[in-house]
């Protein structure tokens, strides 16, 4: 198939509707007289659908890396106000005369690639509503509200203006009084934005209700599963994904926080001392700034793949790494693939934490992802859904833990750290569970109000949160913790998702423990297949079940048990 400068000049630049437009009539009015064409209109349209997509990246990438750039913010405006609305509706037309074509059956029947794109190209027709695309714009619109607020918060700490990110490293600090007075300034601070943030939810839930009902659906989630493609998996195992973790995993997490307490002397425990060593250690401080941070991961995945170094390696000669925290950056983490350049982006906001450490291992491995998949036919299979995709970064969280030696030369810290992973893998889980669930009651019930929402996040809680702390005076903190999710703003129903690929990820560091070259071949098999199989056969490549029923949760809570007590 031709090379897209065959099709788009590689000069071509976006600065207006008619930049483009051209490009799209060719593909509206290009006959389909054979399979031939019908292959080379599919490879142009790829070609096209890379390029849009990496126009819009790097205008997202530069928007959140200073979000105090106007000129950034109305680039990526642009995009989303005046470029995505157009091509919503000729996507339509052109899905509708692929499905159309009489050869687009006989190619369906002969290639389970183009069976799986398919069935996402009728699924995109059944859903498209001329009226929804003012509506989807306000959205992306009124979505990227909330990195702008988010980027804007920081406290001051000793005559420094401190991240969010950055001040939550002090509440690891073994001085009580440190950490009393960061909470409350990080605390204070949040508050601030809590009728902002409010209003931005209530705003967006009415926005994504109405694209539900002129779609034909009775609320947001019931579309949402619908678009997102989640052909493999229903609500009700989302349902039965809840009660699994409440059954299996919720009671380890309540028992490790309280032997937290018990360490600490204190029950119910203060908020601020929840992430400090109970046994006085100081924090674990693997690197300085993001240089030291990619190097030291280098080395690791150069221990464990030299193909894994070798992308990294070429990412960082292509100056596609953004690492440190720093004012103005919006908050979170990402990976974005670039599918014209092959090579994806990744934006992370390194303090120099551990959980840094944990967070450039796992966008490493959707960069691996990325890479691993490149050279697949078409940019639809490169599209990931997020049960494969986070299945490729949560694999790399663990199978790198054994080589974590490179920013842990101590044993003991080398130890802790491992053991401070599997803590938070256990304490995450019923955290996703729990944004998951009140998800789905916040669709369900689209015209709740706030004090019912409010209502409805501590009853969640309850059923999944940590039953040991003494929230007395901080109420607001834990009231509106789901502040602190972006998934809940910016990409709705996205979170399940981390859930389903830790289990998943779990069976796959079982079995590299057992072997450990078998598993990352059967890792990289996987990842190699892009989405051009379906979820649970993806998995099934991988070598690790699909599954994340009360039977398999308790094969695993029962394995972390035991791993734990390794670490101590």
């Amino acid at each position: 198939m031709q090379n897209y400068m065959s099709f788009i000049s590689k000069d071509l630049q976006i600065d207006a509707w008619s930049s483009i437009e051209p490009l799209f009539n060719d593909l509206l009015d290009r006959p389909l007289n054979n399979q031939t064409e019908l292959k080379q209109w599919l490879s142009d349209k790829s070609d096209l659908d890379a390029f849009l997509e990496e126009n819009m990246a790097w205008r997202y990438i530069r928007m959140t890396i200073d979000t105090t750039n106007d000129e950034f913010s109305k680039a990526y405006s642009f995009f989303v106000t005046e470029i995505a609305p157009k091509i919503s509706p000729i996507e339509d037309q052109l899905n509708k005369k692929l499905m159309a074509c009489p050869f687009t059956e006989e190619l369906t029947q002969k290639d389970e690639a183009f069976h799986i794109y398919i069935r996402s190209v009728e699924t995109s027709i059944d859903l498209f509503r001329d009226e929804n695309i003012a509506l989807q714009t306000q959205i992306s619109e009124k979505s990227k509200e909330y990195g702008s607020i988010s980027a804007a918060q920081s406290i001051e700490w000793k005559g420094e203006t401190l991240t969010m990110q950055q001040a939550a490293k002090l509440l690891k600090e073994q001085d009580e009084s440190i950490r009393k007075e960061v909470f409350e300034k990080m605390a204070s601070r949040r508050s601030q934005d809590i009728e902002a943030l409010e209003t931005l939810y209530d705003d967006l839930i009415q926005l994504r209700h109405q694209v539900a009902v002129n779609a034909g659906f009775k609320n947001f989630r019931d579309y949402k599963f619908v678009a997102m493609g989640r052909f493999d998996y229903t609500k009700e195992d989302c349902f039965a994904f809840h009660k699994a973790i409440e059954e299996s995993i919720v009671p380890i997490a309540r028992e490790l926080q309280k032997k937290h307490c018990i360490q600490m002397n204190e029950n119910p425990i203060k908020p601020w001392n929840l992430e400090v060593d109970p046994d006085g250690k100081e924090p674990l401080k693997p690197f300085a700034d993001g240089k030291e941070l990619l190097a030291k991961t280098l080395t690791i995945f150069d221990s464990l793949n030299p193909y894994f170094h070798s992308v990294l390696d070429q990412m960082e000669q292509k100056s596609y790494l953004d690492l440190d925290s720093k004012k103005g950056k919006a908050p979170g983490g990402y990976n974005y693939p670039l599918y014209q350049s092959g090579y994806p982006f990744i934006f992370m906001n390194a303090a120099g934490s551990h959980r840094d450490v944990v967070t450039m291992v796992h966008e490493g491995g959707h960069a691996v992802h990325s890479v691993l998949s490149k050279d697949l036919e078409l940019t639809a299979y490169k599209n990931l859904p997020s049960e494969v995709a986070e299945l490729a970064s949560m694999s790399m969280e663990l199978l790198t833990m054994d080589a974590w030696s490179e920013f842990y030369p101590d044993q003991e810290d080398q130890n802790r750290a491992i053991r401070e992973h599997l803590e938070d893998i256990i304490k995450v889980l019923p955290w996703i569970a729990c944004i998951d669930a009140f998800q789905h009651w916040v669709y369900e019930n689209p015209t709740h109000t706030r004090g019912e929402r409010k209502e409805a996040w501590a009853g969640i809680q309850t059923r999944f949160g940590n039953p040991f702390t003494d929230w007395t005076g901080y109420e607001d903190a834990k009231a509106y913790s789901w502040h602190r999710q972006l998934h809940l703003f910016e990409v709705p129903f996205y979170y399940i998702e981390y859930g389903i690929a830790h289990l998943g990820a779990l069976w796959v560091w079982l079995i590299s423990l057992k072997d450990k070259m078998k598993a990352i071949e059967d890792y990289m098999s996987a990842l190699k297949l892009g989405y051009t199989r379906s979820i649970p056969e993806i998995y099934q490549t991988a070598n690790v079940p699909f599954d994340f029923s009360k039977s398999r949760l308790d094969e695993l809570a029962e394995f972390l048990k035991q791993e734990l007590n390794k670490w101590k």
